[in-house]
């Protein structure tokens, strides 16, 4: 018996208009460094939500986002 548990994680599902926007990763060329968020289709303006250090942190972004494969863009 233990005073602390191990907490489950559970994949919300996150709100994005899919007439208006996408799923992507933005990746340097330069460091590598990567960021998950929303494309507008029409204005082409990038909005974050985080920074993906993993490629499990990518699949889990696009369960959450109900899709099977994100695109990437440099």
């Amino acid at each position: 018996m233990g005073l602390f548990r191990k907490k489950e994680r559970t994949v919300r599902q996150l709100d994005y208009d899919r007439e208006e926007e996408k799923p992507v990763i933005h990746a340097s060329i330069c460091n590598g460094e990567k960021v998950a968020g929303f494309k507008n289709i029409r204005t082409g303006k990038f909005r974050e939500q985080f920074m993906v250090r993993s490629d499990a942190e990518i699949e889990m972004f696009a369960k959450m986002c109900g899709v099977e494969k994100v695109d990437k863009e440099y």
